[in-house]
């Protein structure tokens, strides 16, 4: 049963959520695993709110995509990209350490969520961070064993910047109905089949002909301006605006 945006806001509370890990994941992204005083059930593409909260009583509030799969137990994991001023982000890559209590409000989202059950074929597409909520479906459909025809489309500025790039290159290896091609704008591509250069009708086009049929359901998540031209991409291909689902960040 999918869960409404408004009932997944009515099951959401703020509680404390302890840090665990921490692993680097490229030069400005850091992925930081929470476990929270009450675990939660979730749903592969939902967020959570952090709440930070300064000693003078001010505080900033930030949603991250939960990046691990409904199956992985109580512990989430948040990727968080650096940003030049960013409160919140700044938090986490210059003061958070293992042992610290944030405050956390989830699960949140009820809009962009996939599970097996709702089947497929599945377009992907991510640009930069954008990838984390695309990634905790595939990690979803990986650990129900799923064979769900799905193909994803990632774009990062270099190799090096494409979050969780070895993970996905190994379940694209599986050959188990997931088709991965990664877009980089500003480097070489570095295997067959991939991009130098940003996304566009036709690099949509050659990604939507990896699946054996016409995608049930698509999913963008980026930047506002990355959304809008993948989503546009994906109608110039023939799929209904009724099927595309996005998630957008920033500016």
């Amino acid at each position: 049963m999918s869960v409404s945006s408004a009932e997944s806001r009515r099951l959401a509370v703020w509680q404390n959520a302890t840090v665990t890990r921490i692993e680097p994941r490229t030069e400005r992204v850091t992925s930081y695993f929470l476990k929270p005083d009450r675990a939660f059930a979730y749903q592969a593409g939902q967020h959570v709110a952090v709440r930070l909260t300064a000693a003078d009583g001010y505080r900033a509030q930030r949603n991250y995509s939960i990046a691990t799969a409904p199956e992985n137990g109580d512990e989430i994991e948040l990727a968080v990209e650096r940003l030049d001023n960013g409160e919140v982000s700044g938090f986490f890559h210059e003061i958070a350490m293992v042992g610290d209590v944030i405050e956390i409000k989830a699960p949140l989202g009820g809009h962009f969520i996939w599970k097996v059950e709702d089947g497929g074929p599945l377009v992907l597409i991510g640009g930069g961070s954008g990838v984390v909520p695309l990634v905790s479906m595939l990690r979803h459909r990986a650990a129900r064993r799923d064979r769900t025809p799905v193909a994803l489309l990632v774009s990062s500025r270099t190799w090096d910047d494409v979050i969780y790039r070895d993970e996905l290159i190994a379940l694209h290896g599986r050959k188990d109905g997931f088709e991965l091609a990664i877009a980089v704008t500003r480097d070489k591509a570095k295997r067959a089949g991939d991009y130098e250069r940003r996304i566009d009708d036709a690099m949509i086009a050659a990604v939507l002909a990896k699946l054996p049929s016409a995608p049930a359901q698509a999913f963008v998540c980026g930047s506002n301006p990355f959304v809008e031209m993948a989503a546009h991409g994906l109608m110039d291909n023939g799929l209904s605006p009724k099927i595309i689902r996005t998630e957008r960040y920033g500016v």
